[in-house]
């Protein structure tokens, strides 16, 4: 078990989601804590050491990325900042640290590949 940079990043994202989710649409929070709590197993998952589930980590965010640039309601938060911790919520949640996951969980699929070919070699 060790904190990798992608559980600290998914540690960061389920934080931000559990402040965010009093403060949302009250008609979507079972899809949020549904989201919630798949950031939040992803989070214990890694920490634990099991690496296949990063696999999942790239696809979640792209469709979180996407979902939020969909959403006219986030969309107008977001340009208007009509609602400015809100908006701040949803540009880190929802893009910054998504794309933080992004990289990381590239990082880290490259630093197993290595390993892998390294241990083939030797």
């Amino acid at each position: 078990m060790r904190f990798t940079a992608v559980t600290v990043v998914l540690a960061a994202i389920s934080v931000v989601g559990v402040i965010a989710i009093p403060f949302g649409d009250p008609k979507f929070v079972d899809r949020a804590i549904a989201l919630e709590l798949s950031f939040i197993a992803l989070t214990i998952l890694t920490y634990r050491g099991f690496r296949k589930v990063l696999y999942a980590c790239i696809p979640l965010a792209v469709l979180v990325m996407i979902g939020n640039s969909l959403a006219p309601p986030h969309v107008e938060i977001m340009t208007t900042f009509s609602k400015p911790f809100n908006a701040v919520v949803l540009i880190i949640g929802g893009y910054i640290l998504q794309a933080a996951l992004i990289g990381t969980t590239i990082y880290e699929l490259a630093k197993m590949r290595r390993g892998i070919l390294q241990k083939q070699k030797g």
